[in-house]
Order: C-alpha cells, then structure tokens, then sequence
C-alpha cells in the first residue's frame, strides 16, 4: 500500500485538478514536503487521509488504495474474462454493467477512474456515453477505452472527439487491454511474477 503520493495521485484520489491540490499544498492546507533538491512535492497517506476527511472528501479511494474500473459490453463472457483479468492483478475495484442505461446510473453512483467500453450496445450508441460522460464535470479525470469490432477511421474519430481516450478493435489480446488501463490511469504495468 502506498503511504506517500504525489500531487497528481492525491489529485486522482480526492477528485480535484492537480492545481488545486498544488494549492492547498502551498497555501498550508495540505501538509508535506518536498523533496530535497527538487520542487517535487510529496503528501503522506496520514495527512492525505486528515485532509479529505476535513474536507469532506469521500476516503474510499484512499482507503482501498484500488483503482476503479467499470466495464460495459452485452458481450457477457468478455466482461467475465476482462473482470476476472483485472481483479487477479489486484490492484482494480471492478463493476460491470450490460447496456448503456445500467452503465449511466453507475457511472453516476461509482465514478469509475476508468471505463472500458463497448460501442455498439443494444440501447445507446458508446459516443452517446463518452459525450455524457465529458459532460459531467465530476468524471474529468474519468479515462475511457471505447471497444469494438468495427474499423471505420471516420467512426474511430468520431468517438475521440466525443472524449474516448482510447480505442482497441476487438478482438484484442486482453494483456493488451490491461497494458492500456494501466497506461491511462498512470499505473505501473504489472509485472509478470518469476
């Protein structure tokens, strides 16, 4: 478990701009140092922990240390091995969802760090969530990971624009889809046990 973040992953957690996070540091808001010979500052997970708590900052990202992770596809048994994948690194909270309608209530009740999604669901177009998604300004830091088995360039774009982060064409080796989560949500990728 982690006990120093930087401010860019106190930011993650407590759901703020980096900014405002460098401000409460500099304005003695927020305690911590910096470290020696650099302007890099540093906040201790027991000071972290005081200040959302002070500040009425839900603690549960804190407090599980897990990135969260929603997946939304109707394809039942790639979410069973994209779910399975991720909760055996560890380092993931994962829920699932089936259609757009069950994915938008839980994105609202769960603000997932990250959404890997399907974009032809049965009831809601993907570009139609990335753009509700972007539109909420609680889920700025919200990464997104559009999935799908069509190839069209202007389609790929259209989703970009609509704010997905990434796209991967199914079908797609699911390491490579892990490497990506990681990659957004600035994780190290995890490291094959020898």
């Amino acid at each position: 478990m982690k006990t120093v973040f930087t401010t860019g992953e106190a930011a993650k957690i407590c759901k703020v701009s980096q900014q405002t996070i460098i401000r409460c540091f500099d304005s003695g808001q927020l305690k911590g140092f910096r470290v020696p010979g650099s302007r890099f500052r540093r906040i201790p997970r027991e000071i972290l922990y005081k200040f959302m708590k002070d500040n009425s900052i839900p603690t549960d990202a804190l407090e599980s240390g897990k990135r969260k992770a929603l997946i939304v596809d109707d394809d039942e048994d790639l979410v069973d091995l994209i779910k399975d994948v991720l909760d055996s690194d560890g380092r993931f909270e994962v829920r699932t969802a089936n259609n757009g309608f069950d994915a938008g209530m839980m994105v609202k009740e769960y603000h997932p760090d990250i959404i890997v999604l399907d974009v032809m669901l049965p009831d809601i177009n993907g570009k139609e969530v990335c753009q509700r998604v972007r539109n909420d300004s609680t889920l700025d830091d919200c990464k997104i990971i559009c999935i799908s088995g069509m190839v069209e360039q202007d389609k790929i774009a259209d989703l970009r624009a609509s704010g997905a982060d990434e796209f991967m064409q199914k079908p797609f080796e699911i390491e490579k889809l892990v490497d990506q989560v990681c990659r957004l949500l600035d994780v190290e990728p995890a490291t094959s046990k020898t």
